[in-house]
């Protein structure tokens, strides 16, 4: 009987399997793009889905914005000034979305986010004021704190030879519906003409698809989403696998570090020049070079859906050099390519022809993406906490 119960022991006492090798935190070491294990994978495909969804619903309205501004009688002070609501209410979300990670996992606290945003996209479309039209914007680009859990969340997966290239797919294909939206939106309000709805209403109804979308999103999250490779915080706290952190301590220690403070200013230049672009670039095409609505979308989405290859280029270049030159690799591999995007993005302020506006663009995108995937191979590293 002794040695049966130890033999019993001994079994359960294995390392659970998993699909992917793995190193001593169960972490993944390998990335298989077109893999869906669980947990690893699944968690991948589930934090770009719902942050692209997330990514379309806030920047829904630009393509139909010569629409929404003739509706809404809506000034140029008053598109620039919800541009900047959108973005700005994701600044603040993401200080808290970061905590919130630490303390309820990066599935709870994406999925609660999501659910609790939805609202304002579909409130979008009974905007009567130009007062009415940001303060849902605001609110919607709270959605866009979802990439702080979505690189949390690969962090939490996938070990340091690959990271940066997990957070930089993820992180690329969710941003990839800011994109995406250029093109949907255009196309969804076509449809919805062609069915038969006048313009000033058509615009309303299309905004129902995205904050579908992303309501489905969330649920997704939940169902079929684990925290970490062991499973969910709150079953790994009650059994003493995890310990439980305090709200100030996690706080302080996230402000306290440097390094965070120099990286959080290096994304500023790159991702937040990146969601202004996202902001104006329809209507930038629309108004200077006379085009359609539909050719403009076409046109901005080529920005957004650079994202693809050249965010995931981003953080796989920064593995790679990292074999071969550590930290310091990533570092100046990220300093060259912001660099190289800020060059352009000056350039096309510069060019006045639609030919060479569209080629700088792509160009610029490229460069200002690849430095974001950059930025989080470096992120993973600032701190063990």
């Amino acid at each position: 009987m002794e040695v049966e119960g130890q033999a019993t022991t001994v079994k359960e006492s294995q390392p659970p399997k998993f699909a992917l090798p793995v190193d001593s935190e169960n972490k993944a070491t390998v990335f298989r793009l077109f893999s869906v294990a669980a947990p690893h994978m699944r968690a991948f495909h589930l934090s770009w889905v719902s942050f692209f969804a997330c990514f379309v619903s806030t920047f829904a309205a630009p393509p139909l914005l010569p629409i929404i501004r003739d509706n809404l009688n809506l000034t140029a002070s008053d598109i620039g000034n919800a541009g900047i609501a959108s973005v700005s209410g994701a600044v603040f979300a993401r200080v808290a979305m970061g905590t919130a990670c630490d303390l309820f996992g990066p599935r709870l606290a994406s999925a609660s986010l999501i659910l609790l945003t939805a609202p304002a996209v579909y409130f979008t479309s009974i905007a009567s004021s130009s007062t009415s039209f940001l303060l849902v914007r605001f609110f919607t680009g709270f959605s866009l704190s979802t990439f702080v859990s979505t690189q949390f969340w690969m962090s939490s997966m996938f070990s340091a030879p690959v990271v940066g290239t997990a957070n930089g797919v993820a992180g690329g294909w969710g941003n990839l519906g800011g994109g995406a939206t250029q093109l949907i939106m255009p196309l969804v309000f076509a449809l919805i003409l062609n069915i038969g709805a006048v313009k000033f209403t058509a615009w309303r109804i299309a905004f129902f698809i995205p904050a579908l979308f992303q309501t489905l999103s969330a649920f997704a999250v939940l169902i079929f989403g684990k925290d970490l490779p062991d499973g969910n915080f709150r079953r790994l706290q009650k059994a003493g696998d995890k310990t439980k952190d305090k709200v100030s301590n996690v706080f302080f220690h996230g402000i306290t570090n440097y390094r965070g403070w120099i990286l959080a200013l290096t994304y500023g230049y790159c991702f937040g020049v990146e969601l202004t672009i996202d902001n104006i670039v329809a209507e930038y095409f629309y108004d200077r070079f006379d085009l359609k609505l539909h050719t403009a979308g076409m046109i901005a989405a080529s920005f957004g859906l650079a994202n693809i290859v050249s965010r995931p280029a981003g953080g796989m270049l920064s593995d790679a050099v990292a074999k071969r030159f550590g930290m310091r690799g990533r570092l100046w591999a990220l300093w060259t390519v912001q660099t190289l995007g800020g060059v352009f993005c000056i350039i096309l302020g510069r060019v006045g022809s639609l030919g060479a506006s569209i080629v700088v663009m792509i160009v610029f995108s490229i460069f200002v993406q690849a430095a974001c995937g950059l930025t989080f191979g470096v992120v993973p590293f600032v701190s063990r906490r």
